[in-house]
């Protein structure tokens, strides 16, 4: 299994990877999974706008888009690809109040919970997808205490 960290346009990886990685894998073993490749593409919103507009036909902004190439069914390896617009998440975090580390957590999981067939469609699927994301951020604290910094250059 590999987890990796890229870039499309800007700078900005995440620090504690090492870390992040365990805590993605203790996440996809704990929904009964086993890890497979994952590849998270921190990029632009320029970037980010473009994949949301050509594959999904969105012509908004996104904080996070995930591919699925997981194999629920047969191996249960969770695959795929995460692309994460991290200007996006730093506004989200200051829309809702909240830490841009946390944010950026929260969106770091929230693909990977994806990945292991969880949706966010439904009002009933987003309320089990936010207590997903609250019991792995819980587990991320208890196992590593504060979140990594979320260092963003400026644009």
């Amino acid at each position: 299994m590999a987890v990796s960290f890229h870039t499309e346009e800007c700078t900005f990886l995440p620090q504690g990877r090492r870390r992040i990685t365990a805590w993605i894998k203790e996440v996809i073993t704990a929904e009964g999974y086993s890890p497979g490749d994952i590849a998270y593409i921190f990029c632009s919103p320029e970037y980010h706008i473009g994949i949301n507009r050509q594959y999904l036909g969105h012509d908004y902004h996104t904080d996070v888009i995930t591919f699925d190439y997981s194999d629920l069914n047969g191996t249960r390896n969770i695959s795929g690809d995460i692309f994460i617009d991290p200007y996006t998440v730093r506004s989200n975090a200051e829309t809702i109040g909240t830490q841009p580390q946390e944010e950026m957590m929260r969106v770091i999981i929230h693909g990977v919970l994806h990945l292991c067939g969880h949706g966010d469609k439904t009002p009933e699927e987003e309320r089990a997808m936010r207590a997903l994301e609250d019991r792995s951020l819980a587990a991320y604290r208890q196992a590593n205490g504060d979140y990594p910094p979320f260092v963003l250059p400026a644009r």
